[in-house]
């Protein structure tokens, strides 16, 4: 980081791949510029060396900059994805993906500053969070959360249920889902010792947010919430009922009947 970001940005159209080096270029805080000129070009090239950030044109013959980033998602070592497109439609999708930003051409030097801002936040809060030990409960009591230009905290006692999603987690809440870069073993290494359980090889379920389980017609178990349902596996489903029997009877321990 004390050199200065590594950029890679892809762009079929030669001006604006021109256009956006230029800009990167110009920017303090880049280090290098490499240019593609299409995803597969961009693909072996990320194959073969590391990138902090990739600002990726959605419209591509081909492989197009979503199923790019898709594919990005599931490195060891994902690059950062900032989207820059002409096309606002596409904004919902870009951080469905779990995109940090989404530029809308032509790119504006303070735009792309903004942009640059949050990379730079981004990857600095990663070095910061990698070394702390996992059996600190209160470690990540709350996750910076990146949407449309706005950093916001979701506190745990916020999270219901936690999705895996590549290299990336759904952090479902009673108002909405926030997507934060995060593998979901990491969270869970830090979230075990405040209520949360896997119940599923893509889910980690906060005890006090189940209402109920319930068993579908296949026999399938799920785990009720107010944010929608949880899966739970056969592995964990023994495990599961356990820890909720040992929470109500803490519970009743705390706050017996008839206190008052």
């Amino acid at each position: 980081m004390s050199e200065g970001l590594r950029a890679l940005a892809v762009d079929d159209l030669s001006p604006a791949l021109d256009e956006l080096c230029r800009l990167l270029r110009e920017a303090p805080e880049v280090g290098e510029v490499v240019a593609a000129s299409d995803s597969l070009s961009a693909l072996r090239t990320l194959q073969s060396d590391r990138f902090d950030v990739v600002f990726l044109d959605i419209s591509m013959p081909g492989l197009d900059g979503m199923e790019l980033a898709s594919l990005l998602a599931k490195m060891s070592e994902p690059p950062v994805i900032v989207f820059v497109t002409a096309y606002e439609q596409h904004a919902v999708r870009a951080y469905d993906v779990g995109a940090v930003d989404y530029l809308l051409k032509p790119v504006r030097a303070e735009r792309l500053s903004a942009a640059l801002d949050r990379v730079t936040r981004l990857l600095s809060a990663e070095d910061v969070v990698a070394p702390v030990p996992a059996q600190q409960p209160d470690a990540m009591v709350a996750l910076p959360v990146e949407t449309a230009g706005r950093t916001r905290y979701v506190r745990r006692s916020e999270v219901l249920f936690v999705e895996a999603h590549g290299d990336y987690v759904r952090l479902n809440t009673r108002n909405g889902v926030h997507v934060v870069r995060m593998p979901l073993s990491r969270l869970e290494e830090y979230w075990e010792g405040a209520g949360f359980v896997r119940v599923h090889r893509s889910f980690l379920l906060s005890l006090a947010a189940v209402r109920e389980l319930r068993s579908d017609s296949a026999g399938a178990l799920n785990a009720h919430t107010e944010a929608g349902d949880v899966p739970v596996s056969r592995r964990h489903a023994r495990d599961l009922r356990e820890r909720l029997l040992e929470s109500a009877r803490n519970a009743e321990l705390t706050n017996p009947r008839g206190r008052g």
